[in-house]
């Protein structure tokens, strides 16, 4: 399981989204990349040992249970003819597209019909899920966050709720799309593009050439892909980029000055 680089990836498509939709402040990119970073972790959710299953004990485990049966129930009545051999429950039904976009329509559906209360429960299961692969320190921080957009809403607070509602399906969907994108860099790869025949399969495993695989867990993920995006997730986070450029360019400029003509 590749846990926290999902969570971290899911973090870094966030805060990369985050402007795109309108949520420019430093709270607001937080607070969605939160959640991103959560649902970046959900469709292991078809795997009884992922962290995901085991967030909510028995709640998510029974969860689990249903989408590992509607996944293997869905493999067996659509895999093509040159479709492996396979129970169809891990890495199938919730590692594609259409899940990502149904989960997504989904959350902004609940957000709209329930309110805060739905935006409440959707943003804290994201982020007890980020923060249970990534890190306490996510849990105050993001929480931080939430709770200066609700301070600083103001009398806009209705206003900010439909558009925090809104945002929500997209970070759901992007967490999950970002989930697939990482499977497929593995030696597995990664179904994502059912129900498309590709090559005589309806489940066709994306992959990149060989060479560019790596193994879940190894010297690979722990020592270069996540490392890097631990670099990427803090750049990201709005003012920090253009804080770190302008000490680069202070620094070459008093190198510059010192090396005199």
């Amino acid at each position: 399981m590749m846990g926290r680089t999902h969570a971290l990836t899911g973090w870094c498509a966030g805060l990369a989204l985050a402007p795109v939709v309108g949520a420019g402040t430093v709270h607001q990119a937080v607070a969605f990349a939160a959640t991103t970073a959560g649902f970046a972790l959900l469709p292991d959710l078809d795997h009884p040992g992922a962290r995901a299953s085991k967030l909510l004990g028995p709640i998510t485990g029974a969860l689990s249970w249903l989408l590992r049966r509607a996944s293997a129930g869905l493999y067996a009545i659509t895999k093509g003819p040159r479709d492996e051999n396979r129970t169809g429950t891990h890495r199938h039904l919730s590692h594609t597209v259409l899940f990502a976009a149904g989960l997504g329509a989904l959350a902004t559906a609940a957000t709209a019909a329930g309110g805060w209360w739905a935006v409440a429960a959707i943003v804290l299961f994201g982020v007890l899920l980020a923060e249970d692969a990534l890190g306490d320190w996510l849990l105050p921080v993001a929480g931080g966050a939430i709770i200066w957009w609700t301070y600083t809403a103001g009398a806009a607070g209705a206003g900010q709720l439909d558009q925090l509602g809104g945002w929500l399906g997209i970070a759901v969907a992007a967490g999950c799309l970002v989930h697939c994108l990482g499977d497929a860099l593995t030696e597995s790869g990664c179904p994502f593009l059912f129900p498309l025949p590709i090559a005589g399969e309806t489940w066709y495993e994306l992959r990149p050439p060989r060479w560019l695989r790596f193994r879940t867990g190894k010297k690979v993920e722990n020592l270069l892909v996540f490392p890097v995006f631990v670099v990427l997730a803090a750049l990201l986070v709005p003012g920090i980029w253009p804080l770190v450029t302008d000490a680069v360019g202070r620094f070459f400029e008093q190198q510059t000055v010192q090396a005199g003509p």
